[in-house]
């Protein structure tokens, strides 16, 4: 790749060195001073200047030369101010060295703090009323180029301010699109997270009645020797895995398109398990069914899922109720099943927060535990116990979550 050539700080020197002469030509052949006084002043200045000129263009081609660069460019224009105070408080065509002047004063505003550029303005105003006064320069001379060397300070101040603001502005940026690229990583983790998490929910749902089907074909086969009835059940079990297929399949598209309203959801799902086990499953809605959000809609239905193979293994024959109900905070699901006789004595009235002996979920307790995680992290609760004969799940989340504002 070709090397690009910066040819700019040429040019700048270039015109800097053309001024300069342009300054000399002016002071001294087209409109020079009457007196000697003068002429020696306007000469001393003007030699000044060129040597602080020389001694910046060393440093900025030499930079490593200069242990303090800071401090050398600000006493440079320094000496620019002075040489120049000096040089244009005679008047005539030497006046015009007030633009070099303007311009120390301005890099000084722009470059260096502001004692040291009011230290090199003010030398540089000194400088023109200590030669106008000792030469006899008019008002012309003692306020007006002082006052133009004050415009450079203010000029350069005002470019100071701005090159600070859009240096914070550059950085600020940079550090948007640090946290954006942050942001991205967490949310590619936490849709992992959620993909993982609800692979998991499907995958316990269908391999749970999976295996039940599965045990009662094996107790059919060694039990009763029903070759019919055994097969009829592994013809279930077939379709449940191509059903679990389907899920799986449903439950990824459900984490980025929108899922069919949740009480729709709910009476697919109670139909199906009724059909497959064989059992009265009904299906009810309390208070207006309202939209809610797909991750909210998407966790009760796994906490349904859950309850209904939960029933199925520990509580089989038995009848299950789902409900769910509106209100105008939050929405609650219930799962009921009855128990079986010999499932252990009930707990009286109250309601247990975890699971009991004999009524472990499908894979040991973590379902539940689960969906209890999944919950919480949109807020809501989940309790799991027995009361009046019967195992009953809550879950509730509010209508509202955080950060989305839509219920």
């Amino acid at each position: 790749m070709p090397r690009t050539v910066n040819w700019l700080p040429t040019i700048n020197w270039l015109t800097r060195a053309l001024g300069f002469a342009w300054l000399g030509l002016l002071a001294f052949a087209l409109a020079p001073p009457p007196g000697t006084a003068a002429t020696v002043v306007q000469v001393v200045g003007y030699c000044l200047l060129g040597l602080a000129m020389v001694a910046w263009a060393l440093i900025e081609a030499h930079p490593a030369a200069v242990r303090h660069q800071d401090w050398a460019h600000t006493v440079l224009r320094g000496v620019i101010a002075v040489a120049t105070g000096i040089a244009c408080g005679a008047g005539y065509g030497g006046s015009a060295m007030v633009a070099f002047g303007f311009v120390a004063a301005m890099m000084a505003g722009s470059e260096d703090s502001l004692v040291a550029a009011l230290t090199v303005t003010g030398a540089g105003i000194l400088a023109i009323e200590i030669s106008g006064l000792a030469l006899g320069a008019g008002y012309g001379i003692l306020l007006g180029l002082p006052a133009i060397v004050l415009a450079g300070l203010v000029i350069g101040r005002n470019r100071g301010a701005y090159r600070i603001q859009a240096e914070q502005a550059k950085m600020l940026l940079a550090q948007r699109d640090e946290l954006q690229a942050e942001q991205r990583r967490a949310d590619l983790l936490d849709e992992r997270a959620r993909i993982a998490r609800e692979i998991h929910d499907v995958l316990a749902h269908s391999l749970g009645g999976l295996g039940i089907q599965i045990q009662a074909a094996r107790a059919v086969l060694a039990d009763h020797r029903d070759i019919d009835r055994a097969d009829e059940i592994l013809a279930a079990a077939q379709r449940m895995s191509a059903e679990g297929l389907v899920e799986t399949r449903r439950a990824v598209h459900a984490l980025r398109a929108d899922t069919l309203p949740l009480d729709e959801e709910l009476a697919r799902v109670s139909d199906t398990y009724a059909q497959r086990y064989h059992v009265a499953a009904s299906f009810g809605v309390g208070g207006p069914p309202a939209p809610l959000p797909p991750e909210a809609t998407v966790a009760l239905l796994r906490v349904a899922q859950e309850s209904l193979v939960n029933a199925a293994k520990h509580a089989a024959g038995q009848g299950v109720e789902v409900r769910l109900d509106y209100s105008d905070a939050d929405v609650r699901l219930t799962v009921r099943n009855g128990l079986p006789p010999g499932t252990g004595s009930q707990s009286g009235p109250g309601m247990s927060t975890g699971t009991e002996s004999g009524m472990s979920t499908v894979n040991g307790g973590y379902g539940l535990t689960g969906m209890r995680e999944r919950l919480r992290l949109l807020n809501g609760t989940l309790q799991a116990g027995r009361r009046d004969n019967q195992w009953i799940v809550t879950a509730e989340l509010p209508r509202v979550q955080p950060g989305n504002g839509t219920p």
